[in-house]
């Protein structure tokens, strides 16, 4: 029986592909980028986190365990209850994480029961595992939306803990494989967002050829709690949205390279 930890199932999730989904949120990820808004994902353990608000301590004495051990059966029952709203809306499941990929044999398992089962899945990802482990995974996929953050490996290795050439090579080896791809790039003010970063993404994007669209993701602050309940200083505290102007300029800039883009996936 296959098992994997799992921190979170979103039903009804509208920003993960197309269509009504259920994303399924896999603990653990390698990377340690300080702009990440699932800072309960990366631990791939479960781990406690502390109440939610002061108006729900009364009579606690601890918040809660984020990290559920499933096996396969136990993800796909609650996947299937929305079967009924993926096709009227033509939408599926989408995995998401944490990194999905730092658990490939539970990916693996589950996507393969959703092609059994004709529900189409998405990968959320951000390119970073052997690549053997996604050439098994390609073909159990129907689309993938691959982050793209720093193009410059000094500046990924000093953001996220991790250099991009692996990740270059994997989005590579995804278009190649003329799947579905929307690359995801998050916005994160003074880190992402440079000028000569975003030109670095274009080019790289344009030459890969096979790019369904662009997905820009602005830096926001919903992270904040979540890192006082895991008791950890927040990396990114006093840190502004994105300036909306700047989002639309940004936004412009792919369209005119051609691209179909969103902002907020």
């Amino acid at each position: 029986m296959t098992t994997g930890t799992i921190f979170k199932i979103k039903r009804y999730a509208l920003h993960d592909g197309p269509g009504i989904r259920t994303t399924v949120f896999l603990k653990g990820c390698p990377l340690s980028c300080p702009w990440c808004h699932n800072p309960e994902g990366i631990d791939p353990q479960p781990q406690q986190m502390g109440r939610r608000s002061a108006a729900e301590t009364i009579g606690e004495t601890a918040g809660e365990t984020v990290g559920q051990v499933l096996d396969v059966a136990a993800v796909m029952e609650t996947v299937e209850k929305d079967r009924l709203f993926y096709d009227e809306s033509g939408g599926g499941v989408t995995f998401s994480g944490g990194e999905p990929l730092h658990q490939p044999q539970f990916l693996e398992a589950l996507l393969a029961d959703c092609k059994q089962r004709e529900i189409h899945a998405a990968l959320d990802t951000s390119g970073f595992a052997p690549t053997a482990v996604l050439d098994r995974l390609l073909p159990h996929l129907q689309l993938v939306l691959f982050d793209l953050k720093l193009m410059d490996d000094r500046q990924h290795r000093r953001h996220t803990g991790v250099s991009n050439a692996l990740i270059r090579q994997n989005l590579k080896r995804v278009t190649a494989a003329n799947l579905p791809v929307r690359i995801r790039v998050p916005l994160v003010p003074g880190i992402t967002d440079g000028e000569a970063n975003l030109a670095d993404i274009i080019r790289f994007a344009s030459d890969l050829g096979g790019v369904e669209g662009v997905d820009l993701l602005p830096f926001h602050r919903t992270a904040a709690e979540k890192y006082r309940r895991l008791g950890r200083h927040d990396p990114m505290a006093g840190t502004a949205r994105p300036d909306p102007q700047q989002l639309e300029a940004i936004k412009n800039r792919f369209e005119s390279a051609g691209f179909d883009v969103s902002i907020g996936g």
